[in-house]
């Protein structure tokens, strides 16, 4: 149901949305706890309260216990490190890229479920808060790991669709139409 409200929430001039989404989520070859990981930190790190309300919940309903937590921490961590990583990338000076991050990020190196699953919901987080950096770290990662590129996309794809969502539903929230 959550899934069908978000699209029908969605104006008619954001119909393309509407098929994206159902085909990104209804028709995607992702294992399902990869999938609704990456609806999941996609929905989070997009930072709509409409997406998140609606999506959270069957996210949480078709993960483990386990899997729901992983890929909240992924979300909470790699939104971290994406504003760490992206401003150190920027800025001019080349000597922060040599001091020491001090930042935690345990939870990234014993998340509970498979590596490759939070390496993807970390691809997924990185494009929507745009961090060059974390994109190429963890697709790097998952290369590394035998995940094809399509997998990876997937991942992108999902990410993409739901940022596109959420910034459409909360424009036409404030717009009142």
């Amino acid at each position: 149901m959550s899934l069908d409200a978000l699209k029908s929430a969605l104006p008619d001039y954001a119909r393309e949305l509407r098929l994206n989404l159902g085909s990104v989520i209804g028709a995607s070859a992702l294992p399902a706890q990869q999938l609704w990981g990456t609806v999941l930190v996609s929905a989070i790190a997009a930072r709509s309260p409409i997406v998140l309300r609606e999506l959270g919940p069957e996210a949480r309903a078709r993960l483990s216990p386990e899997a729901y937590t992983a890929a909240k921490s992924a979300a909470a961590t790699m939104t971290m490190n994406n504003v760490f990583h992206r401003t150190r990338h920027l800025l001019s000076d080349p000597e922060y890229g040599g001091l020491r991050a001090g930042l935690r990020t345990n939870v990234l190196g014993d998340p509970g479920v498979p590596r490759v699953d939070v390496e993807l919901w970390s691809v997924a987080v990185s494009a929507v808060n745009g961090c060059g950096l974390c994109l190429d770290a963890h697709e790097r990662a998952l290369r590394t790991a035998g995940v094809g590129r399509e997998v990876v996309q997937e991942a992108f794809r999902i990410a993409s669709v739901v940022q596109a969502v959420g910034v459409t539903l909360e424009a036409e929230a404030v717009l009142g139409a």
